[in-house]
């Protein structure tokens, strides 16, 4: 069995709508990197209406187990 692990989405969402690109963090618990944007595109598009060529993928990071979420 795979070990899930939390990575840190940061990206945009670009649609003519905004004004300005709407930027976003997302953690998500995954077993891999590309399950983790998988899951970012489809929680984007469905909140947002965002088609994936809308959203763009700035960076992905692994985030150590005792890390605190953004906010915290």
């Amino acid at each position: 069995m795979s070990e899930v692990k939390v990575f840190r989405v940061k990206g945009e969402i670009r649609k003519k709508q905004f004004f300005e690109p709407m930027v976003f963090t997302q953690d998500i618990a995954a077993t891999k990197e590309k399950h983790a944007v998988e899951r970012v595109y489809t929680i984007m598009g469905s909140r947002h209406r965002a088609k994936r060529n809308q959203i763009a993928i700035q960076s992905i990071e692994e985030v150590p187990a005792g890390e605190k979420k953004p906010g915290e």
